[in-house]
């Protein structure tokens, strides 16, 4: 597929805007601790991009606990309450990517498997919702990722078939989706994803800075994010 018809972005968002993968691994594992429990990898790697109702039933299953989503849920919640303001980062090069885009007048959205509550709650932290042409979530869609669904509602509120939509995506559930979708797949991989091959993607970038996610939108090329 060229290149040259890519008209549009949708970001995931944890892991791939923020560091919130390796914060949510971080209170799975307080919260399995909790119950004298091992935080696997394995079951980290399932869990990653999933709707948080469908990671929490493999985490119950995985250990065959006794409690419910909505328990899980509300004691990561107010986990993540207390974690939140000392560990949320951007992830290297977004901001300087957003600014590109705006530059250019290529319009973007997100797409996560995260509810609104918890992305309003990030974003705003950065003053980052304004920013983006919509936000759709967990709630806008009965099949999350790895399923196409969510970014192909992304690219119907862009207005445009999926092939001319970039996606950028950190999670092999994610790139599934986005590959699913007949989007332009984009692998941002990190920590752990890094293992994977991401099947079909058509690019696998080192990060959001990679001059050829600019490339294959016709952006021009900035020179390297420095700390």
């Amino acid at each position: 597929m060229s290149t040259s018809i890519l008209r549009a972005v949708v970001f995931d968002l944890d892991g791939l805007m923020f560091n919130t993968e390796e914060l949510y691994e971080q209170v799975d594992t307080e919260v399995l601790a909790r119950r004298g429990k091992p935080c696997e990898e394995a079951l980290l790697d399932q869990m990653t991009g999933r709707k948080a109702d469908v990671a929490l039933q493999m985490m119950i299953d995985w250990h065959d606990l006794d409690d419910t989503i909505e328990q899980l849920s509300a004691e990561i919640s107010a986990l993540f309450a207390e974690v939140l303001p000392q560990r949320l980062a951007p992830m290297p090069g977004l901001m300087r990517l957003l600014d590109a885009l705006e530059v250019a007048q290529i319009p973007k959205g997100i797409a996560t498997s995260s509810g609104p509550a918890f992305v309003s709650d990030v974003l705003n932290r950065f003053q980052l919702q304004p920013r983006f042409s919509f936000v759709l979530t967990s709630e806008d869609i009965q099949h999350g990722k790895p399923a196409p669904d969510i970014y192909r509602l992304a690219a119907e509120r862009h207005g445009l078939p999926t092939e001319q939509v970039m996606v950028l995506e950190d999670s092999l559930a994610g790139c599934q989706a986005a590959v699913a979708a007949g989007a332009y797949a984009v692998a941002v991989p990190h920590g752990r994803s890094l293992k994977f091959d991401f099947p079909g993607a058509n690019l696998i970038a080192d990060t959001l800075d990679d001059p050829r996610i600019g490339a294959a939108l016709g952006l021009p090329r900035q020179p390297a994010e420095t700390d």
